[in-house]
């Protein structure tokens, strides 16, 4: 089993290297955050020829959730209970006995303001639900934008980046905490060592091919699915395209399944 996450920024915009992607690598599941788009008018059409299943929840110019899968979803769920900002940012499926959650959290705009609490609400909901609704012994993915850099060696400037919304202790201790209740890191598990981005800011300029980026998206696993994950790589292909995301792919594969 092969599965991915992208953060489209925009996915009527990245269609065609949605569309590129898709049909080289042929996952089973492909998480997207950031589709921009409500749900009336949301590209189906063009993903049509693919083969995929697309559940999608999404609002009007921000945020928006989607999931392609090469079966047909059960048990989708399209809102984080709780979750009063009711925001496109959740979206969970099955897929063969294995819950999928995809999630785009909070990026927070400043650490003093109303949505960096906002961010933290929506970690502390997140786990309440992982808590209440699955046991850590299940079969589990979580994946998604979690606009947050775990440690150091996620960032190219540690120091200078350090109390930003995204690299801050607050956010590092919110992860942390979902972490514990049963999560693994699947990039990680495969590359301990630094420099290896899945977003590069466009306002910096030459950013991407000076590799002044951030690890903001990732693939987390429970532990009995992240036993018989095989790879997990980050694919910075499709960001070196013509139009792309900031973001790009993140992928991990599975054996057994």
């Amino acid at each position: 089993m092969k599965v991915a996450t992208f953060n489209a920024n925009s996915i009527r915009s990245r269609v065609e290297i949605i569309n590129s992607w898709l049909g080289e690598n042929r996952p089973q599941i492909l998480c997207v955050q950031e589709t921009k788009v409500q749900d009336s008018e949301f590209p189906i059409d063009a993903f049509c020829d693919r083969g995929y299943h697309v559940i999608f929840r999404g609002q009007k110019k921000y945020n928006g959730v989607a999931v392609f899968s090469d079966q047909p979803a059960e048990s989708v769920v399209t809102s984080l209970p709780g979750d009063s900002g009711d925001e496109a940012r959740f979206l969970q499926i099955f897929y063969k006995k294995i819950a999928v959650i995809n999630t785009y959290i909070p990026q927070g705009d400043s650490p003093a303001s109303e949505k960096f609490q906002y961010k933290l609400k929506w970690f502390s909901l997140l786990k309440k639900y992982f808590s209440k609704t699955f046991k850590s012994t299940e079969p589990i993915l979580w994946m998604g934008d979690f606009n947050a850099a775990l440690e150091e060696i996620d960032v190219y400037d540690p120091k200078g980046l350090w109390g930003s919304v995204c690299f801050c202790r607050e956010v590092q201790d919110a992860l942390k905490a979902l972490m514990q209740w049963g999560f693994v890191d699947l990039f990680r598990q495969f590359h301990p060592e630094d420099g290896h981005y899945t977003f590069w800011d466009y306002r910096l300029s030459n950013g991407f091919r000076r590799n002044l980026g951030w690890r903001l998206d990732y693939i987390m696993a429970t532990p009995s699915l992240a036993q018989k994950c095989i790879d997990c790589r980050i694919d910075k292909t499709p960001r070196g395209m013509d139009k792309p995301s900031d973001h790009t792919f993140v992928v991990a594969e599975f054996k057994d399944h």
